[in-house]
């Protein structure tokens, strides 16, 4: 008799090494998502020292914050600031994306420009908010710069303007981003055939052609996963103007966002509205991101 080889399955040990994720995924992150969903059907609040409830309330909380609260408000206020600061942040990336990775440039010093435009995303949110409110304060290096070339008579309040503390916001998170972006759009461009630009160019397509009908069209997967982590993140919106304003979205709420109203609950211990409001979110993020890969990945005719 002819003795069968032992053949080692690695199927199994695939798994084993995945299970460590699963488990902490499951306990830090499906359970909590779980009874978010749960609890927000229930009035759970703090009056004073008296706890009420769990009481099950059916839709009453989701009612009550579209009826009660002014949720659209604080909705705009978030989708205006991650506009303020996406647009520029990826129209620099792309152009930077670009720019690093085109080989007729030959650009010198790359490393250290990829390495200076990555730092700003290393920095904590509340020292980038502690230092932005130091150099836009009315006594602070940007006022007085203004006013020492003639530009402004009195310095310019930046936390008293709407336009002003928004514009801030997009700023920072602007600058505490695009290099990230940067980053991902180069390792798409990388992954692009050269053989495709080296067609083009003897074809005599002039370099932006080259980008909108090759560059762009193969970018579209990462650029898809970009937009999406992006306005997921700018939903989420919540450390720079939680910082910057003090925790009350001055000036007039017009920067205070759906994270901060939630906040707001959590810190008043108003559970059942908290995970109503989390659940809102939850699909509005899901539409959203949604429509946005389905609006990016169309094929045209």
């Amino acid at each position: 008799m002819t003795k069968k080889k032992s053949c080692v399955s690695y199927t199994k040990w695939g798994y084993v090494f995945l299970l460590p994720f699963f488990l902490v995924y499951t306990i830090f992150n499906l359970i909590p998502l779980v009874q978010t969903f749960y609890y927000s059907f229930f009035e759970n609040y703090r009056s004073g020292l008296t706890t009420i409830g769990p009481n099950f309330v059916g839709f009453s909380n989701f009612v009550n914050i579209v009826s009660k609260f002014n949720l659209l408000k604080f909705a705009g206020n978030t989708f205006i600031m991650w506009v303020i600061g996406f647009i520029p942040q990826i129209i620099i990336s792309l152009l930077l994306a670009a720019w690093f990775t085109d080989l007729n440039l030959k650009l010198k010093g790359q490393r250290f420009f990829k390495t200076v435009i990555y730092l700003p995303n290393l920095i904590m949110a509340s020292a980038f908010s502690m230092l932005f409110f130091t150099i836009f304060a009315d006594g602070g290096p940007v006022n007085e710069i203004l006013m020492g070339v003639g530009i402004l008579d009195t310095p310019f309040r930046f936390f008293s303007s709407v336009g002003g503390t928004r514009g801030l916001v997009g700023l920072m998170n602007f600058l505490m981003w695009f290099g990230n972006t940067t980053i991902l759009l180069m390792a798409g461009m990388m992954g692009i055939d050269p053989s495709l630009f080296e067609a083009a160019e003897v074809d005599g397509a002039k370099p932006m052609q080259i980008f909108r009908f090759i560059t762009m069209p193969l970018l579209k997967p990462i650029l898809v996963y970009v937009v999406i982590t992006s306005l997921i993140g700018g939903i989420q919106m919540f450390d720079v103007p939680q910082i910057l304003t003090a925790g009350d979205g001055s000036p007039n709420g017009s920067t205070k966002t759906l994270i901060m109203f939630l906040n707001e609950h959590l810190f008043s211990k108003n559970y059942g509205m908290a995970g109503a409001l989390s659940v809102i979110l939850f699909i509005i993020t899901a539409i959203l991101s949604i429509c946005v890969y389905y609006a990016l990945t169309k094929q045209n005719d």
